[in-house]
């Protein structure tokens, strides 16, 4: 860490220079404070420019110092410090200003952007709100409407956008330190422009608020209040609301919950022991031109890379290409992608009925139907086809790696990329490691999901890998439950009480009955289910009856366009099965009960998935749940919500199932590392394989 000062033609050049992104630790903000002194204090010195060394202005607050106290109390006095010098500054910003970066230059007199420059104040995500004068000096520059919209939604603008709305005075394609220099000469002997100074234009609109108060959410809230501050309380109240607010919401649950979730992505590509040199990847393949495959090549399309689709029928590939061609089009009347990018991303596509066409790729996936005969002739013919060295991937979402890369005849090259429906859209890649796949490969494929945009996680080879492993068993409590008289309503709104996006009834619905059931029907060929006939019967009997959910109208409810509704013909077949498996159904079912025997087991596997190594850190397993399967991230993710809830109680409650209903399967068999950690009274979610 260092802070260089330049003296250059009466202009004090202020550098923050704390790779990689110039963020604010304390020690940056006392030496920041120092140099605006030595500034100040210089005669020689007319003017000075705030600006970064490297490829950022400054990514703003150094996170890992959030819990150490006294931190945020030294922001203040180094903003005041730089907005109450009589000598202009001038902030230079290039490559991003975020966060307490922006704050920084908001407390300048002036600021001038490189024209690829971006800004944002994207604190609402870590669930705070801006704690260095964000909430003040961002609404006496653009208004107090534009100011809420922007840190309320976390977004960033460019230069250009940045420019129209005031936030700064000039933006540049040369010299961004230059541009400011001269700025800044021209503005001695003018009195100060300090932001502080300035009057609030506008209100925030009540409706607006009120619509941004969330429970799950307090930073909502009092971004709302500090914001309506700027305009109602004198500055220096202002700034004192938005460091008591800010530290409540630091302290909140659920700040700390998306700061380990904000940690977790960035700590999931990191393993040990892979190699820093990759495999160069600049044309892929794709088979299959179905719902999977189709997302799966647009990934690699939006990347900028040539991609190859293949199809065994022209009718398939016709209707995949079009599907392609109809998605980017609904993006483009969406205004989420000019038609230039559109018509860019699509001229990188090749579609083919020739297997040849695939022979020099750098990586293929297989897309094609989930069953592993069709996966396993398809991974001989390509492993017999490809070039040597080229990367074979299968997209499957439960099948043994480890036998699909065996039969590919290059078990070294060969690994699992199960992406997560709409495989366009989900921001989840499980890369799946095989007993036999290269360092190399494992690096390459983990580096190309950073290209494709996709948060990855590395899972080790088992029935599920990590997230639908952990699904396993709640979808059989939820099985079980309906067929002891709860109704898939009851379950469903339990569930989503918690704040996940769907309960597992209208999951279920949606991704089909038909896909689940045959996923269950697949593991019984391989041996992997219970021995337990009343095992996923439900499911077993929906797909049996044709109820294969909304896109057939019916399942676990009745489907008014995406409507769920109640359906007595559901609730009679649940009974059905019940009575076919001797299983008594009864009225007392409450919310509670749903809960833990839905979410308990589900924890517990997390853990039994860490005791064998299948995921290398717990915070690997809150990122898959986050990620691909609409789990909260205000709860922090499965594991995390597990610490909240207390190890012990968890534990507790698995033994009393196993007692009321039984544990001849060892559905509530208790994890050895979750007794473990609940008796030490260690989080589990600080749990790591080292």
């Amino acid at each position: 860490m260092n802070i260089t000062m330049t003296l250059r033609d009466g202009v004090a050049l202020i550098e923050i220079d704390n790779p990689p992104v110039n963020a604010l630790s304390g020690k940056v903000l006392l030496a920041l404070r120092e140099r605006i002194g030595q500034a100040n204090a210089d005669p020689a010195c007319q003017a000075i420019v705030i600006s970064g060394i490297g490829r950022h202005f400054s990514c703003g607050a150094d996170i890992t110092e959030f819990d150490r106290p006294g931190t945020e109390d030294l922001y203040r006095p180094a903003m005041t410090a730089l907005e109450s010098s009589d000598k202009p500054v001038i902030a230079a910003m290039h490559g991003l200003a975020l966060g307490g970066g922006l704050e920084l230059a908001l407390a300048c007199h002036g600021r001038i952007a490189a024209s690829d420059a971006a800004m944002g104040l994207p604190e609402v995500k870590l669930g705070v709100l801006p704690g260095a004068g964000g909430t003040q000096r961002l609404p006496r520059l653009v208004g107090a409407q534009t100011a809420f919209d922007l840190i309320l939604n976390g977004r960033q603008i460019d230069a250009n956008q940045a420019m129209q709305l005031g936030l700064v005075d000039a933006m540049t394609n040369g010299d961004v330190r230059a541009a400011a220099a001269a700025y800044a000469l021209e503005r001695v002997g003018q009195p100060p422009r300090r932001t502080g100074e300035l009057t609030v234009q506008g209100t925030v609109d009540t409706q607006a608020e009120q619509n941004a108060i969330d429970p799950d959410y307090p930073a909502r809230q009092a971004i709302a209040q500090c914001v309506r501050a700027a305009s109602e309380l004198p500055f220096e109240d202002g700034l004192t609301l938005e460091h008591r607010s800010f530290e409540q919401c630091r302290d909140s649950n659920t700040s700390k919950a998306l700061r380990h979730i904000f940690f977790a992505e960035r700590e999931a590509a990191k393993l040990p022991g892979l190699p820093d040199s990759i495999r160069p990847v600049n044309k892929v393949g794709v088979v299959g031109a179905g719902t999977m495959g189709r997302g799966i090549i647009i990934n690699f399309l939006n990347a900028g890379l040539d991609s190859i689709l293949l199809e065994t029928s022209k009718q398939a590939l016709d209707a995949g290409v079009e599907q392609i061609r109809l998605t980017y089009e609904a993006q483009v009347k969406k205004g989420r992608l000019a038609a230039d990018q559109a018509a860019s991303h699509l001229a990188h596509l090749q579609p083919t009925l020739d297997e040849r066409a695939l022979a020099d790729c750098d990586l293929v996936v297989e897309a094609v139907y989930e069953n592993m005969d069709v996966k396993l002739a398809v991974c001989r013919k390509l492993g017999a086809l490809l070039r040597p060295g080229c990367i074979l991937a299968s997209n499957t979402s439960t099948l043994d790696i480890d036998v699909l890369a065996q039969a590919s005849g290059r078990p070294a090259d060969f690994l699992g990329m199960h992406f997560f429906s709409p495989a366009n859209i989900m921001r989840l890649l499980e890369v799946v490691r095989g007993k036999a796949t290269a360092d190399a490969v494992l690096a390459t494929v983990m580096r190309l999901a950073k290209t494709i945009r996709k948060t990855a996680v590395v899972s080790g080879v088992c029935y599920g890998f990590i997230g639908n492993r952990m699904l396993e068993s709640y979808l059989r409590e939820a099985d079980f439950l309906l067929m002891e008289g709860a109704t898939p309503r009851q379950i469903d709104s339990a569930i989503e009480a918690l704040g996940l996006a769907m309960g597992p009834c209208r999951m279920l619905d949606m991704a089909g009955i038909d896909v689940a059931a045959k996923i269950v029907i697949e593991a019984g060929k391989s041996g992997l289910l219970p021995n337990d006939p009343a095992y996923r019967a439900v499911v077993g009997q929906l797909f049996e009856a044709g109820r294969n959910g909304q896109k057939a109208g019916r399942g676990y409810y009745r489907y008014e366009g995406r409507n769920a509704i109640d359906d007595p013909e559901a609730l009679s077949l649940f009974q059905a099965v019940a009575a076919k498996h001797g299983i008594a159904r009864r009225k007392d079912i409450s919310d509670e009960e749903i809960v833990e025997r839905c979410m308990y087991p589900l924890i517990n596997e997390g853990a039994r998935i860490l005791e064998e190594g299948i995921a290398y850190r717990a915070g690997d397993i809150d990122v898959v749940w986050t990620s691909g399967y609409g789990f909260p991230d205000f709860r922090g993710g499965p594991i995390f919500m597990a610490d909240s809830i207390g190890l012990a109680r968890i534990v507790a409650r698995l033994k009393h199932y196993a007692t009321v209903r039984g544990n001849a399967q060892d559905y509530w068999t208790v994890s050895p590392l979750l007794v473990r950690s609940a008796e030490s009274g260690k989080m589990l979610s600080q749990f790591h394989g080292d």
